[in-house]
């Protein structure tokens, strides 16, 4: 009888390790949509990513560069300081956006043009993505806001 009890315990755990592996392998297949990286304009300009990859590139709007074209469709470049990455988004912008302010777009790299799907602008003039402040220190451009 003990020998049945202890081979049921080494089957209900042995059960469960598998089943805990099929419920972290189902979560990570899922998921990997779900994750974009974060990319400097730098970053972006040193190792371009393959134009499958979706990920968020920030900066700010580079002065001078906000074209509208034919109907939705907006192009501009994205700079941290150290380079630029033009962008071509179709749709409409946040009030907030506009030259010299800080953005995050998410899309991909294609032919030399990032194509945006989602263009996110800061909030309010003291907001700016932990990531953007990150990649503008590293450039040395970031000047924080007057408080």
């Amino acid at each position: 009888m003990r020998g049945l009890k202890k081979q049921r315990r080494i089957q209900i755990v042995m059960l469960a390790i598998v089943a805990l592996a099929f419920s972290a392998g189902l979560i990570g297949y899922a998921m990997r949509d779900g994750i974009n990286f974060f990319r400097a304009p730098s970053d972006v300009a040193d190792a371009p990513p393959p134009p499958t990859e979706v990920f968020r590139i920030g900066g700010l709007v580079a002065e001078g560069t906000l074209l509208r074209g034919q109907g939705e469709t907006i192009t501009f470049e994205v700079t941290d300081g150290g380079a630029s990455i033009p962008v071509s988004y179709t749709g409409v912008l946040p009030d907030l956006f506009g030259e010299g302010e800080g953005m995050v777009g998410t899309g991909s790299y294609v032919d030399g043009v990032f194509l945006a799907t989602e263009i996110l602008a800061r909030h309010d003039e003291t907001y700016m993505p932990a990531e953007v402040i990150e990649a503008l220190q590293a450039q040395g451009v970031y000047q924080a806001p007057d408080s």
